[in-house]
């Protein structure tokens, strides 16, 4: 079984989305499990702070380094090997790559960071690895963590019905999907294009391969290697 633990300040924030639809019903039939840790229940004095003013100063609050390592400590069984990921929009971005390679491991650990973050120093002592979702600011790490799990979770064996459904998506091979059509065959004036519906699986595919390089070309040219960029001179180049 696929296992995720997630430390947060707002347990009652999970399963969330990640209980209903395909994440949620391998949840209820065994194929994951999903574990969240409070980490106020390791909050210092009568009102559990967790965390306190920037050293150096400056706005908001951080928290504390004793308080989330006592927590991820109490967490932990002796020779859990999970790779521990603190969400933070400093981290190095999540691709379809990684998501992969965290399916196929034994499970993840999720961190939940608030206010300004976390104190540098238990982001070293315990080895956390920090990953963001955007290039964008959010008020947690807990929306940021359920997409993480969604992104891992729908890729475990026997979640999916078609295995190939999640073969020619968006950035498994390095490229945008191409465009998906069905019935009707016309929709206000607009028609699926006709080699979708010619029965020829070699067309099908070649035009799948360069809609799918046109598209990235036009909208995520990061994506692709410098010659990919130029115009194609036939059909969709292999990816290198």
């Amino acid at each position: 079984m696929w296992r995720a633990t997630v430390f947060t300040l707002f347990p009652g924030m999970f399963p969330g989305p990640l209980g209903v639809s395909l994440a949620g019903e391998a949840l209820a039939n065994g194929i994951w499990a999903l574990e969240t840790r409070d980490i106020r229940a390791h909050g210092l004095g009568r009102h559990r702070a967790v965390d306190d003013t920037p050293a150096g100063g400056g706005p908001g609050m951080v928290i504390r380094a004793d308080v989330l390592a006592a927590s991820l400590d109490a967490g932990f069984l002796a020779g859990d090997q999970r790779p521990r990921l603190l969400l933070s929009p400093r981290g190095a971005p999540l691709t379809q790559a990684r998501a992969r390679s965290l399916a196929a491991a034994s499970g993840v650990v999720l961190i939940c960071g608030r206010f300004e973050g976390v104190d540098e120093r238990v982001i070293d002592a315990r080895g956390l690895e920090e990953v963001s979702i955007g290039d964008y600011v959010l008020s947690g790490g807990e929306i940021a963590a359920m997409v993480a799990l969604d992104a891992c979770v729908r890729l475990l064996p026997g979640v999916m019905g078609k295995e190939a459904s999640g073969v020619e998506e968006s950035f498994e091979a390095g490229l945008l999907e191409y465009p998906q059509f069905t019935r009707p065959r016309e929709w206000e004036g607009r028609e699926i294009p006709p080699v979708l519906l010619s029965g020829d699986h070699a067309k099908i595919k070649a035009w799948r391969e360069a809609e799918a390089l046109r598209i990235t070309r036009e909208r995520r040219p990061d994506l692709l290697g410098k010659d990919e960029r130029e115009p194609a001179p036939r059909g969709a180049p292999e990816r290198r």
